[in-house]
């Protein structure tokens, strides 16, 4: 395909008459680095991937200087558009370099009309990014100057991208030769699928001008009318080694219509997580196809950006923490499986993350405490929902009573919800996790019962000190797979396990009362399980180990551990309820 001075190698998967879906690579790529998403896009969509001038199997202009302009860059890119989709507007997605120039390419004005949506991936605008400098130079506050020097020193290549020949030899020679050993020791790029490519070295020679032609003029004088007319979906690795988060923290006043992601990962994720960013960018075009209103990041949540589009599952989701935890996903814009033994519960459940922002929402129903009922059900979301990226183990259930009261079977009741439902749960979805590379998060519910003895309750504390145990020895052994365990520790909490708790050694109607007195107690107290969700929310996004929720809670975590022994006086307790 002809471009002005260059001849543009194109590729196209799926099928024309489906929406166009436009990958752009960045810098030292080639189309290549987009293979395995685009694999994963091309049976919903119609995928086009080109080279960048001067790229694989794209010419390179002449002469090289002047010849990688964002003005040129965006007649490449526009020549693409109107020969793969000449009556409808394309979905762009750029990575890179391919994001560098994509941003500009949503941003002039003649495109408009041109781009249905835009997903930005480890690239910002030039000119945004002239203007964040500006910001931070004008106002050098200590926060802003510890931003610059920050991502000044994640750009340390940019300034040696500028130093005559020395690029071009070091990439023709031995950085060119060892970069697939670099991106695998360092990015944990996996080999294969003709990724790099064999032209990598005149590839990266050429596209040193991509940021000699363009950074240092466009940083100097960034446009100020550099608004996107398109819908944007940022996806932002928090690992990624050569760009800083805090770089889109002033996005907003650019993108009128955003949606914020992040991803656990580090720059190369189009070759690292393949299958997340293709659900990411499926979901994303197949929203703006169904009508723009609809593209917006979810309301009421600061948790938007973490949690938007992640797969979340969530056991004992029928009513209390879970169902509470459940709702808190959803309106971060998570996808949620509601779990329950509860048919009806759950899917009322699911129905109230619909409509409160999920942007799918399921219902299951299981026996957490049946091993092969975990494992089915493991497989199932797997292959209709795809790999939970959070498992929140909730259900539980109450038991109260002296020990001597208590029989073999109620203890096996107990555990095998509180306990084998928690251990089936990590098992079954943390292998996947796993297995699948990309990271992830499990959620215990234990109790604060799990470190405070009690005389009243020996089975239920009993089974949470178990789970808070094994939350801190999987938290140990998964943290190599990036993997993170967190054990919630609620106190007392004003939810529905009071009026289904048994009572041993007692009467049905003394069961009864002791169940209703309880839930007034509790009641009166009215801590809500959306205070523990939310604790969850937070935990998770910041990997937190063990998280004590209520003020109880968190002073009876300090007694265990600074006054045991007035804690074993406070177990001799025997509430009279």
């Amino acid at each position: 395909m002809r471009s002005g001075d260059v001849e543009l190698c194109v590729a196209e998967l799926g099928e024309r008459g489906r929406p166009t879906v436009v990958l752009v690579h960045g810098y030292p790529d080639s189309k290549e680095v987009w293979s395995l998403v685009a694999a994963r896009l091309a049976d919903r969509f119609h995928v086009v991937l080109y080279d960048v001038r001067g790229h694989g199997g794209s010419t390179a202009p002449e002469p090289l200087r002047g010849g990688f302009t964002l003005d040129r860059l965006t007649d490449d890119f526009l020549a693409v558009a109107d020969a793969v989709s000449p009556r409808r507007p394309v979905h762009l997605v750029g990575h890179d370099w391919g994001s560098v120039q994509s941003w500009e390419f949503v941003t002039v004005g003649r495109t408009k009309g041109r781009i249905a949506s835009f997903t930005s991936l480890s690239g910002p605008s030039l000119d945004h990014f002239g203007h964040w400098l500006r910001k931070r130079r004008d106002r050098p506050t200590p926060r802003h100057a510890a931003q610059l020097l920050g991502q000044g020193a994640k750009s340390w290549y940019v300034y040696a991208f500028h130093t005559p020949l020395l690029p071009e030899l070091a990439w023709r020679g031995p950085v060119g030769r060892h970069w697939p050993q670099i991106l695998r020791r360092l990015e944990k790029v996996p080999p294969g699928g003709g990724y790099p490519a064999p032209t990598l070295g005149e590839d990266a020679a050429h596209g040193v001008w991509l940021y000699r032609d363009n950074v240092r003029a466009r940083l100097r004088a960034p446009r100020e009318d550099a608004y996107a007319h398109a819908p944007v979906q940022l996806i932002t690795p928090t690992r990624d080694t050569y760009l800083s988060e805090r770089l889109y923290d002033d996005l907003d006043r650019w993108v009128p219509r955003l949606v914020r992601r992040s991803l656990p990962a580090g720059h190369w994720v189009p070759r690292t997580h393949p299958d997340r960013l293709a659900s990411w960018i499926g979901d994303f075009v197949s929203l703006v196809e169904s009508g723009e209103d609809a593209v917006r990041a979810p309301a009421g949540s600061p948790y938007a950006d973490r949690f938007g589009g992640r797969l979340v599952l969530v056991t004992g989701a029928a009513s209390g923490i879970g169902r509470a935890t459940a709702e808190a996903f959803a309106e971060a814009g998570a996808r949620v499986v509601c779990v329950d033994v509860d048919a009806e519960g759950a899917a009322r459940t699911a129905g109230t993350a619909r409509l409160v922002g999920a942007p799918e929402a399921w219902s299951e129903t299981v026996d957490v405490g049946d091993e092969q009922a975990m494992e089915k059900l493991a497989l199932k979301v797997a292959a209709e929902y795809g790999i939970v990226d959070v498992v929140v183990n909730n259900a539980g259930i109450g038991l109260a009573g002296d020990f001597l009261d208590t029989t073999a079977e109620d203890f096996r009741q107990v555990l095998d919800v509180n306990l084998w439902g928690v251990i089936h749960g990590c098992r079954v979805f943390g292998r996947q996790m796993a297995d699948r590379g990309e990271g992830g998060h499990i959620v215990n519910i234990a109790s604060a019962a799990a470190f405070q003895p009690s005389r009243a309750l020996p089975v239920y504390s009993t089974s949470k000190a178990a789970v808070l145990m094994l939350s801190q020895c999987l938290r140990a052994e998964l943290a190599g797979k990036r993997i993170g365990v967190t054990a919630i520790c609620p106190g007392f909490v004003n939810t529905g396990i009071t009026t289904s708790a048994r009572h041993t050694g007692v009467t049905k109607e003394e069961q009864q009362r002791r169940r209703t007195r309880s839930a007034r107690l509790y009641a009166r107290r009215n801590y809500s399980p959306e205070k523990v969700a939310e604790a969850v929310l937070r935990a998770v996004a910041e990997n937190k180990a063990v998280v004590p929720v209520t003020p109880e809670a968190r002073g009876l975590l300090l007694l265990s551990r600074f006054a045991p022994k007035a804690q074993r006086v406070l177990a001799r307790w025997d509430p009279k309820l």
